[in-house]
């Protein structure tokens, strides 16, 4: 899908100038010509990024980069404010109210369009949650939280760390060493039943969801993940 900015300028051939040259790089661009209709535009249909323009007719840019910033939709929203003001206390003021980035006009559209690839490129990288996901199992390593088949389910940590492993590695087998090795560190010294204590404790984890027997046992090896067992689930 398209990226979708939105361009808050009062300037109407500002405007146009900017959605020509940002359509032709293949972005979707919603225009504002004032706060209230940018604020109308956002509640409708949130944009990947911002260009704000230091005077508007209604409030100022920094007011309302200060009000999408209170807001817990738009508050992480790549914002760059377009403006004639190129004095050094203004440029700081617009960031110090939340503003990403700052051009001073008349823009360049080549450095405009550089510093939106660039913002989005950061913005995606914060964005993306890190989640594992094996047939139903979910394990979102963000917010360290398990679900199989959309169902919460509570682990220790210790457990936690072992599914991860079991689920960044599947097929192959680990023996008890290497488990305490990966797990606890290998200036650890706990004993090898150590492990069979936790591998117990998460499957009855993952029994609640039916979905034990994905860690396999391989007599006299170790243990192993088996992303075939959850087959069906």
């Amino acid at each position: 899908m398209k990226k979708q900015i939105l361009c808050v300028e009062d300037e109407a051939a500002i405007r146009q100038m900017i959605r020509f040259s940002l359509e032709r790089e293949g972005y979707a661009v919603m225009e504002a010509e004032n706060a209230y209709v940018a604020r109308e535009l956002v509640a409708n249909q949130t944009p990947d990024l911002m260009l704000i323009d230091w005077m508007l007719p209604d409030i100022s840019g920094p007011e309302l980069i200060r009000r999408f910033r209170k807001d817990e939709v738009t508050r992480d929203i790549p914002i760059v404010m377009l403006t004639a003001r190129s004095e050094e206390e203004d440029m700081i003021q617009g960031l110090e109210v939340g503003a990403d980035d700052y051009l001073s006009k008349p823009v360049s559209l080549k450095t405009l369009t550089a510093r939106i690839k660039a913002l989005l490129r950061r913005s995606e990288g914060f964005s993306a949650r890190k989640v594992l996901n094996v047939g139903p199992i979910n394990l979102d390593l963000d917010a360290h939280q398990l679900t199989i088949n959309s169902q919460p389910i509570h682990l220790g940590i210790t457990e936690y760390k072992l599914l991860e492993f079991f689920m960044k590695h599947p097929g192959r087998v680990y023996s008890r060493a290497q488990l305490l090795d990966f797990i606890w560190g290998q200036n650890t010294y706990i004993e090898e039943r150590t492990v069979d204590v936790h591998i117990l404790r998460l499957r009855k984890a993952l029994k609640l969801q039916e979905a034990d027997n994905c860690i396999h046992t391989v007599r006299g090896a170790g243990y192993r993940f088996a992303e075939e067992a959850l087959n069906g689930l």
